[in-house]
């Protein structure tokens, strides 16, 4: 799905490292919200509450999803999921644009 209808944006972004990430809350009628998301170059490391889907929209990242020992190279067009109360980490080379959508 390339566009979103029919929704709510939270014009305040969420920023986080120093402003190399940060992020617009998307928020749909049936109560669901996602965050469409910029990463500039860095490494990062990202606790989460729910489930989370990452779509990665442009660019990419090598992504140590918890439980594992090696890094994954995930680019535009690829998705990786975190189960609620987990962490991972990113390394960013240069940037990626992504979706990031929470499920219950």
């Amino acid at each position: 799905m390339s566009e979103f209808k029919k929704v709510s944006v939270v014009k305040t972004a969420n920023v986080y490292f120093d402003g190399k990430v940060t992020s617009r809350t998307v928020k749909f009628s049936d109560g669901s919200k996602k965050t469409l998301g910029f990463m500039q170059a860095g490494d990062y490391e990202f606790a989460t509450e729910q489930k989370e889907i990452m779509e990665v929209l442009a660019g990419e990242a090598k992504v140590l999803l918890p439980n594992t020992n090696s890094w994954q190279l995930f680019k535009a067009g690829d998705e990786f999921n975190v189960a609620a109360n987990a962490s991972f980490k990113l390394e960013v080379a240069g940037f990626m644009d992504y979706c990031c959508s929470y499920v219950d």
